[in-house]
Formats: structure tokens, sequence, C-alpha cells
């Protein structure tokens, strides 16, 4: 299980945040996403299949890219 947290900026408010959660959500692999409107931060626990280039992927694909990988 891997965990990752990204920086996404363009979070701007609760249905951002519900997007992202039930998008990413459905990926195969990926156990929990949990995005948070007032940091603009998307946290993922994964297994395989999913990977981080699949998340990053589908998090560009509906409009909220992640600019960066935060260390926790």
């Amino acid at each position: 299980m891997t965990t990752v947290t990204y920086s996404v900026p363009a979070i701007h408010c609760g249905h951002c945040t519900h997007t992202i959660e039930m998008e990413v959500g459905e990926l195969q692999g990926v156990q929990s996403v949990k995005a948070e409107e007032a940091t603009k931060k998307v946290t993922i626990t994964f297994e395989a299949p999913a990977d981080e280039a699949k998340i990053k992927a589908l998090l560009a694909e509906i409009n909220y890219p992640a600019e960066g990988l935060l260390t926790l």
C-alpha cells in the first residue's frame, strides 16, 4: 500500500473535493482519497494496478492537475 499527497491548486470548493474523491476513488486499486479545500491537498492511498502515473493522468483529465508531490 502506498500513500501520496499532491498539491492541487485548482481546488476551490466542496464540489471540487467531491469530484476528485469520486473520480479518483473509482480507479482500480485506490483504497482511499481525501481532498481538502482549505489546504488544496489530495491524499491518496493505493496499490496495484493503480500507480502515480495513472492517478496524475486522471487528475489532469478532470481538470485538477497535481502540481507537486508533498512529503508527509
